[in-house]
């Protein structure tokens, strides 16, 4: 049989490098860009095994499950670390970064999550890259979730490692991701005697064997349909303008908090006990990330009421169109948080309607006063 994707040519040296020159315009990065074949979890564990280690003393930022992730990673390797742990509905400021380091001005490395689509927070990476430049740390950045949502610029905010993936507001493949390394984060992997070699997780083997060599051949077969993918997705960015595509992720959010909050009042029972339904916005639902500015374009995450469960919520929305970029949210927040998923094609005012429509039904059928057409009309609003 004969299949569009079967039967490929294979992927040349010279159009993988030209993959990799996408991805640095896309991050307006003259840093070194490498594609690691897997998803991003590959790269962002491969750095800092390479770029930590017995001696690293490091600074763990932790706004959501990834920043926990780093920090394991970084005990593992044999780092100090010192965890700086925010409230998830909230972000870090770089005050609180500047204090961590007038306390441990020995801190060389600080590993930090731009936005964490689990919990809807972004963080100001550029005010805290000019906190981290102001030590003189290696800057670690996972930009995997913000990357297309928002700006990711590595060299303009002083990030020296900085991993991205695809597969969520890029609207791409999952199992190719990218990351940019400075020359200072090049000398200390190889100043690290634990650096992984010959191992798929070593940054240098692909240094050494694919930028140092002039990316003339490859090291090992590429991931075929997904550098494909891959390299569609970065064009289909570019045409239509980075800007464009931010823009439309950023209208995506204020849509979303703007129609939850319309949506109507709380449960009738807890709008008897409050006489004004005071303690709940949209049918229950209130922005999990309690201010604006710290809310990711990515994803919005909801609070629901404490007498009902989000993951039942979320199923009951399933249930009636399985297409809708709903989650509950994992682990102990599987019971209080909403996350609305609308990032790549699902950035659209049609799926942040439908989204809203199909909670304020499952809300309704459960009790709870909501007011459907003021939802839809403060989304419309958002997106005029």
């Amino acid at each position: 049989m004969t299949h569009p994707l079967l039967d490929l040519p294979p992927l040349t040296a010279r159009r993988f490098a030209a993959i990799e020159d996408r991805v640095a315009r896309l991050l307006d990065t003259r840093q070194d860009v490498l594609i690691t074949q897997g998803e991003a979890l590959l790269p962002l564990e491969g750095a800092i095994r390479a770029a930590a280690g017995p001696g690293t003393v490091a600074l763990n930022v932790i706004t959501g499950p990834y920043g926990q992730t780093f920090g394991d990673w970084l005990r593992d390797a044999g780092a100090t670390v010192y965890d700086i742990a925010v409230p998830f509905h909230t972000a870090v400021r770089a005050e609180q970064i500047r204090a961590a380091f007038a306390e441990h001005p020995e801190i060389d490395f600080v590993s930090l999550v731009h936005a964490e689509a689990a919990t809807g927070n972004t963080n100001p990476v550029a005010e805290i890259g000019e906190a981290v430049r102001e030590q003189g740390a290696l800057f670690y950045l996972d930009a995997v979730a913000s990357v297309g949502a928002e700006p990711v610029l590595p060299d303009t905010w002083g990030v020296d490692l900085c991993v991205i993936g695809a597969q969520k507001a890029m609207g791409g493949p999952a199992g190719v991701s990218a990351i940019s390394v400075s020359e200072r984060a090049w000398a200390r992997m190889a100043a690290n005697p634990n650096a992984p070699r010959r191992s798929y997780l070593s940054l240098l083997d692909w240094k050494e064997r694919w930028l140092d060599a002039g990316r003339r051949a490859l090291p090992h077969a590429p991931a075929q349909l997904e550098m494909l993918a891959l390299d569609a997705c970065l064009e289909r960015i570019e045409a239509a303008g980075p800007d464009a595509v931010t823009a439309r992720h950023r209208r995506a959010a204020e849509a979303t908090r703007a129609g939850a909050s319309a949506l109507g009042g709380g449960l009738r029972s807890e709008r008897s006990a409050t006489r004004a339904g005071a303690s709940a916005l949209g049918g229950g639902l209130e922005p999990y990330v309690h201010d604006a500015a710290d809310a990711a374009p990515v994803a919005t995450t909801l609070r629901v009421p404490s007498s009902l469960a989000a993951s039942d919520l979320v199923a009951a929305a399933l249930a009636a169109d399985p297409a809708l970029p709903l989650a509950a949210g994992g682990g102990a927040l599987a019971r209080e948080m909403i996350r609305v998923n609308h990032y790549g094609p699902d950035a659209t005012e049609s799926a942040v309607q439908a989204s809203l429509a199909a909670l304020g039904a499952a809300l309704a059928a459960r009790g709870a006063t909501v007011d459907q057409a003021a939802a839809r009309e403060a989304v419309e609003r958002v997106w005029r």
